[in-house]
């Protein structure tokens, strides 16, 4: 009981939302940005702004924030992110329904999306692995997106504390800290370029995060605001396509093909026969 009533109050710490009400004010006031790259712009949401004022107020990253905010109340604060954005994809759900007939129109784009992420292991794991250099680490950080589900079945299957674990995890933190703002950018630049269908850039939204789908289709909504709606609504389903069939895939298919893609790079197996030969 004692525990939980501390956890309460920590939950309640009025300097905590005084901080986050202060930084939404600026970030508002602020508004959206936009700086010509080409023939596209990269548009700056207050999100953005919102992410790198509070990085300042970080006292895991700035002493003098110390004073404002101790670093138990910090911590406080990354749970209820998710309790933040459980509106935002509660209005997924309620922009779903009415665009089935829009979504079933997508017809196998829509179910085979998922299959992209295997595009982004062909381009990070020669990376990894041949300039960089990595082990075993590469199959855990290019595998998937290292969302909650991923870490679950790396740790299942190598444990935490395994090279695969370590890689995971690298890209887990990575991502909680700029998934949201890389993908914001990202989405801001594609939008303007015309270089991709509105509806294609939404279903990319739905990497089975939560706060990059919505800083991703945010972004897009701006961007094209009479199809706001659609946007949403194919955001939405994307992303709860990729959390009901992502972990299969991932089981399935991304990870053996980690595995098998991470030993030819590397000639895991040939330096093992060699080194059996030798003995």
């Amino acid at each position: 009981m004692e525990s939980q009533s501390t956890t309460i109050s920590l939950l309640l710490n009025w300097r905590l939302h005084l901080i986050v009400i202060a930084m939404s004010v600026i970030s508002e006031w602020i508004g959206i940005q936009s700086i010509p790259v080409a023939n596209a712009k990269l548009l700056f949401l207050p999100l953005f702004y919102a992410f790198i004022l509070c990085l300042f107020i970080n006292p895991n990253i700035t002493k003098f924030s110390q004073k404002i905010i101790t670093k138990k109340n910090a911590s406080i604060a990354a749970p209820i992110i998710v309790i933040g954005i459980l509106p935002f994809i509660a209005k997924f759900g309620t922009l779903i329904g009415p665009a089935l007939p829009k979504i079933a129109e997508a017809g196998s784009a829509m179910i085979l999306q998922e299959l992209g992420n295997l595009g982004t292991m062909l381009i990070a794991m020669p990376i990894a692995v041949i300039v960089f250099k990595m082990g075993r680490e590469a199959i855990g950080s290019t595998y998937s997106i290292a969302r909650e589900p991923n870490i679950a079945l790396i740790s299942d299957r190598y444990g935490l504390k395994s090279k695969e674990g370590i890689g995971v995890m690298g890209v887990y933190v990575m991502g909680t800290m700029f998934g949201t703002i890389y993908f914001a950018l990202l989405a801001g630049f594609l939008a303007t370029t015309g270089w991709f269908d509105p509806r294609a850039l939404a279903m990319a939204c739905g990497v089975g995060s939560g706060s990059m789908t919505a800083a991703c289709s945010g972004t897009l909504a701006t961007a094209f605001p009479t199809m706001k709606d659609e946007i949403l609504a194919f955001a939405g389903a994307s992303n709860l396509l990729t959390n009901a069939t992502g972990l299969y895939v991932a089981i399935f298919i991304a990870l053996p093909f980690a595995e098998w893609f991470y030993k030819k790079l590397s000639g895991e197996n040939t330096n093992k026969t060699n080194t059996t030969e030798t003995l």
